[in-house]
């Protein structure tokens, strides 16, 4: 789970963003904070309520540190809403998006540290032209400027797959069901099309929709039997409708 990544906020105005960020670090896997220029962190107040279960840990193991310290210490990533289009113009240019920046960083092992600004004003130029590279995301050109606590979030969110152990998903691919079960729903829609008296010359498009979408899907194996299952079960109404019970409680074995 290489590199390491801090989060450092230059002289932020409010404590609650604080909190914001500290609570999405601790969503993301993140536990170092650095804090320039910080306002008061009352245990009490704005910041720890914001923080959720960051308050345990993220938020008072905070550390005030200066910004010649980030940039003496780390590989430092500045984030900025304001960019430059024009080659000529380094401060703020090129830039990556942060999902640019994920990719890239998981290609090296350096000590980074993501950089915020402030709320007003983010990053000044100054600042900027001292850090090691630029990140902005990507928003509206009407309005592209996020709340610092958002804008936290979006980039940590997109840093994920470098800081959070994911084990709430399945390891390897989805298992894809047997083609002799997915060639079975294939030929039960097709009996099922006969029954409901779908027009002749439509079947051949209808089957070749639901094999384009079943291809792309990847359903799984019990995914296809229940499926099979409704089908079946539709079809063997429609052949003898004398099994329809008023409630509509009968069932085949197949659906369970």
């Amino acid at each position: 789970m290489s590199p390491d990544i801090s989060v450092a906020v230059v002289d932020a105005e409010t404590p609650g963003n604080v909190g914001t960020i500290a609570r999405a670090m601790k969503n993301f896997g993140l536990s170092e904070l650095l804090l320039v220029d910080p306002p008061e962190l009352d245990p009490e107040g704005e910041a720890y309520g914001m923080a959720g279960h960051a308050r345990e840990d993220v938020l008072p193991n905070a550390r005030e540190v200066t910004f010649d310290h980030l940039v003496g210490r780390y590989h430092t990533v500045g984030c900025t809403a304001v960019t430059g289009e024009d080659a000529r113009r380094h401060v703020r240019y090129p830039f990556r998006t942060p999902a640019d920046l994920a990719a890239s960083l998981g290609e090296v092992e350096a000590d980074t540290c993501v950089v915020f600004g402030r709320e007003r004003v983010g990053l000044t130029n100054e600042e900027l032209g001292r850090l090691d590279e630029v990140c902005a995301i990507p928003a509206s050109e009407d309005y592209p400027v996020l709340n610092l606590g958002q804008a936290a979030t979006v980039v940590l969110y997109e840093l994920r797959d470098l800081t959070v152990e994911t084990t709430q998903l399945p390891d390897g691919p989805i298992e894809r069901a047997a083609e002799a079960e997915i060639e079975g729903l294939h030929e039960e829609f097709a009996r099922y099309l006969r029954n409901a008296n779908h027009p002749a010359e439509k079947r051949p498009k209808a089957r070749r929709l639901l094999r384009r979408v079943l291809g792309r899907a990847h359903p799984t194996g019990r995914e296809v039997r229940t499926l099979r299952g409704i089908l079946r079960r539709g079809n063997g109404l429609l052949e003898h409708p004398e099994r329809l019970r008023v409630d509509g409680s009968e069932r085949e074995a197949d659906e369970r």
